[in-house]
């Protein structure tokens, strides 16, 4: 008979005592890992509370009256709020119009043809930054979309410093407060 090899041989008891301690770090370096992934960006301070986002006319997008694309961000321009594209609003003669998409190329005039900078402070609850807005062209230099917008009669002032604008946009009859006019049923709580 021939004798037993053995192939596998127990390794001695040295080893087994680094393998726990090796273990446990393998974790907590795992575990660091993780919790590192929804730290700050920047974990010696806090990220900048206001950050300026620009786009060239060829980059730039009118999504709504109160939404642009820079290239690949979306700002929603504080301080206001327009009418959603397919809300209505009532000409004088009672004849229905789509005041969202009044709105929208109200903006799109304003903005034709030149690039955009704007100073985001914050977003609002759909992740888009909310801006303070100008423009950067060849025409018509540094036009202020935000009071521009409202001043033209198509946005709501959701903010003090421009309530102004409002106002006389109302008392002038401009945009959607043209003389006669029913502007949408959702802004007619707010006269």
């Amino acid at each position: 008979m021939l004798p037993r090899r053995r192939i596998f041989r127990p390794a001695h008891n040295a080893p087994r005592a680094w393998r726990g301690p090796l273990v446990a770090l393998g974790l907590a370096g795992v575990a660091a890992g993780l919790i590192g992934l929804g730290g700050p960006a920047q974990p010696l301070g806090d990220s900048p509370r206001e950050q300026d986002w620009a786009a060239g006319p060829a980059e730039l997008r009118v999504v709504d009256g109160d939404t642009l694309r820079l290239s690949d961000r979306i700002v929603r321009l504080r301080g206001l709020a327009a009418p959603a594209r397919g809300e209505t609003c009532q000409e004088a003669g009672g004849r229905e119009f789509d005041c969202g998409a009044g709105s929208a190329e109200a903006l799109a005039r304003l903005v034709a043809g030149q690039g955009v900078l704007c100073r985001i402070r914050g977003r609002d609850r759909f992740g888009r930054g909310l801006g303070q807005c100008s423009t950067a062209g060849r025409e018509a230099e540094g036009v202020e979309l935000n009071g521009a917008l409202v001043s033209a009669g198509w946005a709501l002032a959701d903010d003090d410093d421009f309530t102004p604008q409002e106002r006389a946009a109302r008392r002038e009859g401009r945009g959607l407060w043209a003389r006669g006019a029913r502007p949408p049923a959702a802004w007619q709580a707010r006269r």
